[in-house]
């Protein structure tokens, strides 16, 4: 026979689910950390920037194909954006020099570095490593000390070029990181004392001239120490950041052979050993 629950019944009931539903609704909410995946609709995650990402949104694609192969060296750069590195591939198309992405932040480690760098210098080339800055999330010297301790630091072994610090535009929010642009300046040589303190060498900056005048004011106080690695999409370097006169390396395109990111070296292949070597 069916069983018939009387009014007060059906209130405790009642009472008890509303209960449950309050105490869960009152739970507090948590937010994740800054190395964690995920982030506001239409931000990518944290860990997936990689050097000259905000290139061609803030600066354009220019036309036209850079002249003087003759005196200049080719190289490209590589993040887990790539997966596994067809190297010998790059090598035969005249590729002589790499960088990898090893670290962001201090949360984050590229998890193809090993095929990436190790993969480079099997076929022949010479490589470095380049750290992707995230100047909001920790000090110079913190992620410094992350870059050097998972893959930035530097032998003198010939092959091995010198760190490279990645400060451009913020993927994941604000494009100066939330700084002021003496703090930005501040901040970009506490990760430059670091990474000589702890290696020898001065790191090369890699950015693009416009985020330099918006977010450091264009600072000329790195020229005379560290080499610049300039990002421009176009046939000609364009101007250059405040400090330097000429650039050592020249991001060019997002969109080469084999891999997108392609570079210039100013100078021959004895010009690429000759800064790894020091």
């Amino acid at each position: 026979m069916p069983v018939h629950r009387s009014g007060s019944t059906r209130l405790r009931a009642f009472t008890t689910v509303a209960a449950v539903l309050l105490a869960v609704l009152s739970l507090p909410r948590t937010t994740p950390p800054a190395g964690a995946a995920g982030g506001a609709p239409g931000v990518p995650p944290r860990g997936s920037a990689h050097m000259g990402m905000g290139v061609a949104a803030h600066d354009g694609v220019g036309r036209g194909t850079p002249t003087g192969r003759a005196t200049r060296t080719e190289g490209v750069d590589v993040s887990s954006h790539q997966g596994d590195v067809a190297w010998p591939a790059l090598w035969s198309s005249g590729v002589k020099w790499a960088y990898v992405k090893a670290t962001e932040g201090t949360y984050y480690s590229n998890p193809y570095y090993t095929q990436q760098y190790n993969g480079s210098y099997d076929t022949g080339m010479i490589r470095g490593a380049y750290h992707f800055a995230t100047p909001d999330s920790a000090s110079g010297a913190a992620q410094a000390d992350y870059f050097v301790d998972r893959g930035g630091a530097w032998s003198p072994d010939g092959r091995t070029l010198p760190g490279v610090l990645d400060i451009e535009w913020n993927p994941y929010g604000d494009a100066c990181y939330g700084k002021s642009q003496s703090a930005m300046v501040s901040w970009i040589r506490d990760f430059l004392d670091r990474y000589r303190a702890r290696t020898g060498r001065d790191a090369v900056i890699y950015t693009a001239t416009s985020w330099w005048q918006q977010c450091t004011g264009n600072h000329a106080g790195f020229g005379t120490t560290n080499p610049l690695w300039v990002a421009r999409y176009a046939a000609t370097v364009g101007e250059l950041p405040a400090g330097w006169a000429s650039y050592t390396m020249w991001q060019y395109t997002s969109t080469g052979p084999v891999v997108g990111d392609h570079d210039l070296f100013d100078g021959t292949v004895d010009r690429v050993r000759a800064l790894a070597l020091g």
